[in-house]
This record gives structure tokens, C-alpha cells and sequence, in this order.
């Protein structure tokens, strides 16, 4: 079976950025209007610098700190784990699940291509990531 690479599965994807200057309020509105987990946080155009997820936003309100006056720049997650156009939805898959992310940028020489969550990928390619995962949980 053939899996799909990242490039096919971002095509046509117009993912949330912002620069870090935004505040965490503006990203939490952005996520909400936009119905999603992650803000790709990018310098100079499509450079990504960070990542801003609803679990950072809950942290962030748990700590007693003020969305309206918080950049992203406090808070991102900075140089986050990214994946190129070229490699393959098993290869994102093993990432999101080994590394317990939601979210993985994909990223090409630095710039923004896109972003995907295991939402995004087809029932194949998930029952083939289940059934490798069975397949090394017997080899222990």
C-alpha cells in the first residue's frame, strides 16, 4: 500500500499564522473563528518560529496569566518538531504518536507548507500505523 506524502495531504491547506507579537487572546479568537487546535507562529511572512496549541492556552489560563495582554512570543512552543513535504503520512503519524503531539507543522527550508493532526489522515493509513504499533508491542 502506498501512503501519501505531506505534500498531498497540505495542497490546497491555508493554515493559522501569526506572528508572535499577537496576543493570546487574538489566537484563541483565531482558532475558534477559524475551528482550530493550532496557531503556526511565523516571522517574516512564512518562517516558522513556534506553535501555539489550545493546551498551551489552558496552561496559560491555569497559571493565572492574562490573554489579552500575553504574547505568543511568551508562550509558543519554540522550534517545534516539524516534517518535510516530501515525507510520507506513516512517517507524521509515527511522530504525532511517539512524541504525543497533536499537532505537527510541515515545514519545507524553514517556510510554512502546512500543519496536520491525525484527524487528517485516511482509516488505511491509521489501521496501518495500529497494526505496526501491535507488530513492535509483541516484539517486546
Amino acid at each position: 500500500m502506498q501512503t501519501r506524502s505531506m505534500h498531498e495531504i497540505v495542497r490546497n491547506q491555508k493554515p493559522l499564522t501569526l506572528p508572535p507579537t499577537a496576543t493570546v487572546k487574538k489566537a484563541c479568537e483565531a482558532m475558534h473563528a477559524r475551528r482550530v487546535g493550532a496557531v503556526l507562529v511565523v516571522e517574516h511572512g512564512d518562517r516558522l518560529v513556534g506553535i501555539f496549541t489550545g493546551r498551551d492556552a489552558v496552561r496559560l489560563l491555569a497559571e493565572g496569566l492574562d490573554a489579552a495582554h500575553t504574547k505568543l512570543a511568551a508562550v509558543m512552543t519554540r522550534n517545534p518538531v516539524t516534517i518535510t513535504p516530501e515525507q510520507n503520512a506513516i512517517e507524521a503519524l509515527r511522530l504525532l504518536g511517539d512524541c504525543g503531539f497533536r499537532h505537527l507543522p510541515v515545514v519545507k527550508d524553514g517556510h510554512v507548507v502546512g500543519i496536520v493532526s491525525r484527524y487528517d489522515f485516511r482509516a488505511m493509513e491509521q489501521a496501518r500505523m495500529d497494526e505496526e504499533t501491535g507488530y513492535f508491542e509483541v516484539l517486546r
